[in-house]
């Protein structure tokens, strides 16, 4: 995106969507990498989702659906809240698309999950995030990774919300706090990278790294650490070219 509404929650519109398995428990690329295939944008108020097999075939959604009173308790990971199922359409046409017995469901404004108030820095709420609101990953980080591999991946390997431009690779580790067109965002977590990692975003393909070069300079207990987990601390519109302003900087893990 070009720009996005920064909310308490996190951006306007992220992850608010989730496909459940038929235990109510969060469905991942971790175990169904074919779901990067799955592409979305926003037209005239509707949230379009396709299928790179086949683009034209497009499935529509209500940017906030209706309240419905058919709703569940849905998992994830050790997390338990309320979401709202979608409709019968979707599920058959999420299913179809990865073969796979799955619902979707939607996190109302009514749900409140909060964020580990271990890391929380003010009562947060977050979406169907992992955990947190925002991932930050430095371009210079990966130029550096790359640098360290046969072949150079692109940065969506990482799905990282914000992207920063320039200063040296992992400056971004260091970052406690920093805003945004004046909006206050708070790194708290360096983040322990998955096996989405390994999943090629064009394909759906799996492969050993980038994860097997990682863990080679960027393990710490047995977790692999590439980005910097942060939580929103305010409120407004934030797009590409806005300056990053680091208020508070704190000493590196690695």
């Amino acid at each position: 995106m070009d720009r996005a509404n920064v909310t308490r929650r996190g951006l306007q519109y992220d992850r608010r969507y989730m496909l459940v398995d038929d235990n109510n428990f969060f469905i991942t690329q971790r175990v169904q990498p074919g779901m990067a295939l799955f592409r979305t944008t926003i037209e005239g108020g509707k949230l379009i989702v396709y299928h790179k097999g086949n683009i034209a075939e497009r499935f529509y959604l209500p940017l906030v659906p209706e309240l419905s009173i058919i709703t569940a308790m849905v998992n994830i990971w050790d997390d338990c809240c309320e979401a709202q199922y979608v409709s019968v359409e979707a599920d058959k046409w999420f299913s179809k698309k990865l073969d796979f017995s799955c619902r979707l469901v939607y996190m109302p404004e009514s749900t409140k999950r909060k964020v580990d108030s271990f890391y929380a820095i003010d009562n947060d709420i977050t979406s169907f995030a992992d955990d947190f609101h925002v991932l930050l990953i430095g371009e210079a980080s990966l130029e550096d990774l790359n640098s360290r591999l046969e072949e150079s991946l692109p940065m969506n390997r990482f799905r990282p919300n914000f992207v920063m431009k320039g200063g040296t690779p992992f400056d971004e580790d260091t970052i406690e706090q920093f805003s945004i067109n004046g909006i206050n965002f708070y790194g708290v977590k360096l983040c322990s990278r998955c096996v989405v990692t390994t999943t090629d975003q064009e394909t759906g393909i799996t492969a050993k790294e980038p994860l097997k070069t990682l863990a080679t300079y960027r393990g710490l207990n047995n977790k692999v650490l590439f980005g910097q987990n942060v939580l929103c601390g305010g409120e407004g519109m934030i797009k590409i070219g806005d300056e990053i302003r680091v208020i508070k900087t704190k000493p590196t893990l690695l």
